[in-house]
This record gives C-alpha cells, structure tokens and sequence, in this order.
C-alpha cells in the first residue's frame, strides 16, 4: 500500500525499493524500517513510499485518522497478499506451537486450515519464495521455518508430479516435522551459543517426539506421519533417528528434509547467519551430493534455479543485471547480461560469481 512518510511507522516493511538519484536503491524491498531510515527518507526528500500491509511484528499496519474530535487508528481493509498472509499464518501458528509446549494435542484441522491459503497463494506465484528467507527473524525462526518449509515441501511436491491431495498432505508433513520441537527445553530452543552434545541429543529426539504427537490422528495419511519421523534421515545413512538409506526413506521425507535444509541455510538463525538462496542450491547440489534422491535435488534446483529470461538479479560482485538464458542442467548459473555494460557473463564459467539476490 502506498502510503505518506508522516504516516510511516517503525517496524513498516518496505514492498518496494526506494529510489534515489543512482542506479541502486536507498533502501532495499523488504527493509525493516527503523529510526535511521526515516531519516533517510527525509533527507532524500521522499514523501511516499510503498509498505506491506503487515508489519514486522505481524500486526497490520493502521494509520492514524484525524477527526474533529479525536485522533482515531483506522485498519486498511485490502485483500490480504502474500507477505500479509504469511505473517498472519505465522502469528496463529506460534500460537498453535505454544499450546502444545503446554501439552495440548495437535490440532490437525486447525494446522490445516492455516497453512492451505498460504500454500494456494504460493502455487500461483512460486517467485515469492525467493523472499521467505528475508521475512525469517533469530526470535521466531522456528515458526518461519514451519511455514516456510510447509511451502517449499508443497511446491515440490506439484514440480514432482504429485497430485492436489499429496501436495496438501506434503504441506502439513512441513508445517508439522517439528511440531515435536515443542516437547524440547525452552532454554535450548532460545539458546545463542552452539549446544552441547547433550543438547544436541534433547533436540535430536524431536522427530520422535513429533511422530507420537500426531500418530493417532487420521486426518494425515501414514506416509505424512512418516515424513515428520524420517526428515532428517539422508540418502546416505548419515542421518538420524535411525539411519535409514536410500529408498528406505519415503519421497515425502525425502522432500521435506531438503526443504527443512535449504530454508534453515539461507534464514538468520540465533548462532548461524544465513547465505544466500543461489549460493545455498549449489551447496545442497555439490557439498550435500549422495545425502538426497538425485531427483528430489533436481526438483528443488529446477523449481528456483530455473529463471525466466529477463529476470533482475544482484551478483556477488555487487553488479546488477538480468537472466538471458539459462543451460540445460545449469540452473543455478544462468548468463546475465551485466546493465551497466551490457557484457554477457556465463556464470556456469564463473565458479566464485553467483547470484546473490533475485528481485520479483
């Protein structure tokens, strides 16, 4: 929504990227804004500028109104988009989370009815998951990393063939593999320094913990129940709780521990920064090679390393440019053509040069 500066509040998330006189943006799309920004806004002279209608709180924005008598707060009435729907899907899921730290059961229907018009929205438009890693905070990354892991485990799912009700048992297998982190000690889960080996193993009991949390319920298909005991096995045997290898491990697991890999490698976390989501896909495809099914791989590098020609990215280089073509097999490493020379560069020749950010 398009709103005044005087009207700006701190924690407003930008939707667009302020411009000033030069080629790059003064303030980046999806900047928290804070005291020093709106100085920035002042001192470029930018009177209006576009936020989402959610701040980064998870509240809505409201503007104040003034009237004769008083100044009131007037709720913007929109329909909800992507990043609105997702903080709100966020705020009731932490909510959900923090029943079952009190021992309320899992409500299947309730998770349910949650996450499926956050998983329509991102059916329609998969380009917003380029931004879920950006939404992500260090306080409340285990309930981004639920949500965010419930989409990028739906969206595969469609790129794999599977049909609408797979898909939607997929999502819930997401939103709820670690539903068993709730049986975990607060301590751990809030704790800024790495754990302990003894820590280590509290967490590890998770997939156990959630698997019996949601056993009983016959609103989840058994493969479903299976995915959220199996999504840290690996293809390999290295994995955990039991060591399963190769098609011993069920596809939906197999989908939700890539997904649950890429979103945590790429999200702000309370004792690891985040990478960048290109640089994250050629981790998981060269350094984590034989720890997952080559297809389900291939899947995720198809469903965001495949960028329509004419795509605006950022390189580690710090340059602009846009996608012109991307190789078969070389997904992650289009041939931009740089904007301020118009020189082509094959990033699948340029080994230390990846895309650092996609603008959609």
């Amino acid at each position: 929504m398009k709103v005044h500066r005087g009207e700006i509040q701190l924690g407003c998330i930008v939707a667009e990227d302020v411009m000033g006189m030069a080629a790059t943006p003064i303030i980046p799309k999806n900047t928290v804004l804070e005291e020093e920004h709106l100085k920035i806004l002042q001192a470029f002279h930018i009177t209006e500028l576009i936020i989402e209608k959610t701040k980064s709180d998870g509240h809505p924005f409201r503007t104040p109104v003034s009237t004769d008598k008083e100044i009131v707060v007037e709720e913007i009435n929109e329909p909800l988009g992507f990043f609105d729907l997702y903080m709100m899907t966020i705020r009731e899921f932490k909510k959900e989370f923090m029943n079952w730290q009190s021992g309320t059961a899992v409500n299947v229907a309730r998770v349910r009815e949650l996450i499926l018009p956050v998983i329509q929205k991102a059916e329609r438009n998969h380009t917003y998951v380029y931004s879920l890693h950006q939404y992500s905070t260090k306080k409340d990354y285990l309930y981004h990393h639920a949500i965010s892991v419930s989409i990028i485990s739906a969206l595969l799912g469609k790129k794999l063939g599977l049909n609408s009700g797979q898909v939607n048992q997929l999502a819930l297998a997401g939103i709820l593999a670690d539903c068993g982190m709730a049986k975990v000690s607060p301590h751990i889960l809030t704790k800024e320094q790495p754990l302990t080996e003894g820590e280590f193993k509290e967490v590890k009991l998770h997939t156990a913990n959630g698997y019996k949390m949601v056993k009983d319920t016959p609103l989840l298909k058994t493969e479903t129940k299976l995915a959220i005991f199996q999504h840290h096995e690996r293809f390999d045997g290295t994995g955990y709780p039991s060591s399963e290898k190769n098609t011993r491990i069920h596809l939906y697991s197999q989908v939700v521990g890539i997904a649950d890999v890429f979103h945590a490698m790429s999200s702000e976390r309370i004792y690891r920064s985040k990478q960048p989501v290109f640089k994250v896909l050629d981790m998981i495809s060269e350094d984590l090679f034989g720890k997952f099914d080559i297809k389900v791989v291939n899947s995720l590098l198809q469903l965001l390393g495949d960028l329509r020609t004419g795509t605006s990215v950022r390189l580690s280089t710090g340059q602009y440019g846009e996608v012109m073509y991307t190789k078969p097999g070389a997904y992650t490493k289009p041939i931009v053509k740089i904007n301020k020379t118009e020189d082509l560069l094959d990033l699948s020749q340029q080994k230390e040069v990846y895309i650092s950010e996609v603008f959609v």
